[in-house]
Order: C-alpha cells, then sequence, then structure tokens
C-alpha cells in the first residue's frame, strides 16, 4: 500500500457560512466551493482550495456542518462548541488493497466504504489506532486536476 497525498484537513463548524466568511475575509481565500448537503453522512459540506505555486490545488480545506440531529458531527461539535480539526485525509490509488492492508495491520474502520464528498470511495480509521487522528483515506479522485 502506497500513500498518496493529503487531499484535506476536515474542520467541522457549527456555520458554513461563518466559516466560508472567515476564510475570504480573514484568510483571503479566493476559490470556495458552494455547500452541499451529503444526507447519507449526516453533514453539510463546501470545500476551501489552497493554491500552489504550479495553479494546481493545494490542500483541500473541508468544512462540515451538522445536515440534522443525528449528524455524527454533533458529539464533536458538542465538546468543541466552536468547531475544530475534525480528520485529516489521504488518497490512495486503490481503496479495495488500501482497506484490506489497514485490515491486515490491525487498524479498525469505522463502518463501511461509502462514496464522500468528492464522489469517490471513503473509510474512516479509527483515531486511537492512528496516533489520535480520525483519518479519512480516500480513493484519488479521477479529473480534478490533482
Amino acid at each position: 500500500m502506497k500513500l498518496g497525498r493529503l487531499n484535506h484537513i476536515g474542520v467541522a463548524t457549527p456555520s458554513i457560512a461563518d466559516s466560508i466568511a472567515h476564510y475570504r475575509d480573514v484568510m483571503g481565500a479566493t476559490h470556495i466551493t458552494e455547500p452541499f448537503d451529503l444526507p447519507e453522512q449526516g453533514v453539510k459540506v463546501c470545500f476551501v482550495d489552497t493554491p500552489t505555486e504550479s495553479g494546481m490545488n493545494g490542500t483541500q480545506i473541508e468544512l462540515i456542518e451538522p445536515y440534522d440531529e443525528n449528524s455524527p458531527i454533533n458529539g464533536f461539535l458538542a465538546k468543541n462548541p466552536a468547531g475544530g480539526q475534525h480528520h485529516v485525509c489521504f488518497e490512495v490509488e486503490d481503496i479495495a488493497a488500501a482497506r484490506e492492508w489497514f485490515e491486515g495491520q490491525g487498524k479498525r474502520i469505522l463502518g463501511p466504504t461509502r462514496i464522500g464528498a468528492h464522489g469517490t470511495p471513503i473509510f474512516f480509521l479509527h483515531p486511537k489506532d492512528m496516533q489520535g487522528i480520525l483519518t479519512e483515506i480516500m480513493e484519488t479522485p479521477q479529473g480534478e486536476g490533482h
């Protein structure tokens, strides 16, 4: 298994609108996607693109807000009312092979492989097995200029 690039850092927020204003007005972000709902994951999402010198997209910030009262993000926000870093996401070429490899390493996978916000398969690794960091593994998106 070969770990790919850091695709994004997930940031839980009680308000995507307020977070967009922060990244735009305070941090100077110029490319922020429109928020969209992922009800099957219980979140609303948008991405803040970070530029690179080559012009290609760098690592993204994924802003995640609870979709409803059943959202898994609610527990995080109960402990961190202002929001904060929720997870990191790394790309892999083959999601099935990566899942098998992590399972073979004795790492706990949280739930089934499913389609994530980039439209590619993802799964999460338990933070207790990943040095305290909730880790998302995603299959490398095709056609995004990455």
